[in-house]
């Protein structure tokens, strides 16, 4: 459908890899194309006799004229298999939109591995699972550990193999809010940012590019050595303690997507992971104290 004012030319797809997931994108909105070119290695554009591998996930997301009152009347829509999953979005809203009705698709319609919200880095080998709720603290935290030599895995939903207990790659772009924008551009000049999304039901989001490695090594898994809580406090000293393995087990329990679907696999899954790993709650409010903390984990091993 075409509208005028909409910024768009003709309907184009776009592949995408998340770790052992494959996104077909179709979008006709050149904001769609912009970001993902800004935010993705391994962005393809299949041409119709092209092999594609299996397709986890058949994405579109669409510009349309708005019953509601957005601005200048204008919204898009994001739709899996052709149905529509959400309401519709704001049209500048649709780059955030993308990635997290990307998350969304993994979260609620995949059961082949165990699904925590949580960012999960690695070093050395080893992995630290960084469970918490939005506001904590997490992406800023996972943000910046990538940028100092940390391989990021997720930074938003992290996968546990139901065989093996390791975290699953699953790299993709960073979503960071509000003040976290401009620190992590601070801090970090040579970083790549995608276009910005202000004024969203979460604030303003902008996504971080995820490392080059990062991408290189999506399909190494990583057996976990660490679960650390984060939280930011603002002006709070440095605080790394150790946190009750029962505390851990049934904190992540929860914020596990599909832990009750899954049943007694996810609980050895789990089990597994909390036994093999130390547990702390990290509070913060300095990063490069924080990074301090992160590079004595591993000096630990």
């Amino acid at each position: 459908m075409f509208f005028p004012g909409l910024p768009i030319n003709d309907y184009r797809n776009y592949l995408l890899r998340s770790g052992p997931f494959y996104f077909l994108v179709t979008s006709e909105l050149n904001s769609i194309e912009e970001n993902i070119v800004k935010l993705y290695d391994t962005t393809k554009h299949p041409r119709p006799s092209q092999a594609l591998p299996f397709i986890d996930f058949n994405i579109s997301v669409t510009g349309s004229k708005s019953k509601l009152i957005f601005r200048n009347n204008q919204n898009a829509e994001f739709s899996l298999d052709s149905k529509k999953v959400f309401n519709p979005f704001p049209i500048s809203h649709v780059t955030a939109m993308l990635e997290w009705g990307m998350n969304w698709c993994i979260s609620t319609q995949i059961n082949t591995y165990l699904i925590i919200h949580a960012a999960v880095v690695e070093k050395y080998g080893f992995a630290v699972i960084l469970p918490a709720p939005p506001g904590s603290g997490k992406s800023t935290l996972c943000a910046t550990l990538i940028q100092e030599g940390w391989r990021l895995l997720s930074d938003e939903l992290t996968l546990l193999d139901l065989n093996t207990a390791k975290a699953v790659p699953m790299p993709r772009p960073i979503g960071l809010k509000n003040q976290s924008i401009d620190i992590i551009k601070a801090r970090y000049p040579k970083a790549v940012f995608g276009l910005s999304s202000a004024e969203t039901i979460k604030g303003n989001v902008c996504h971080l590019k995820p490392p080059t490695e990062s991408i290189r090594l999506q399909s190494v898994q990583c057996p976990v050595r660490w679960i650390v809580f984060p939280k930011f406090e603002h002006k709070a000293s440095t605080q790394l303690r150790n946190k009750p393995k029962g505390e851990a087990f049934l904190q992540i329990a929860n914020n596990a997507f599909n832990y009750n679907i899954i049943g007694k696999i996810a609980f050895n899954t789990l089990k597994t992971v909390v036994d093999q790993s130390e547990c702390f709650t990290f509070q913060y409010s300095n990063l490069d104290e924080a990074i301090e903390v992160f590079d004595r984990l591993r000096i630990n091993l």
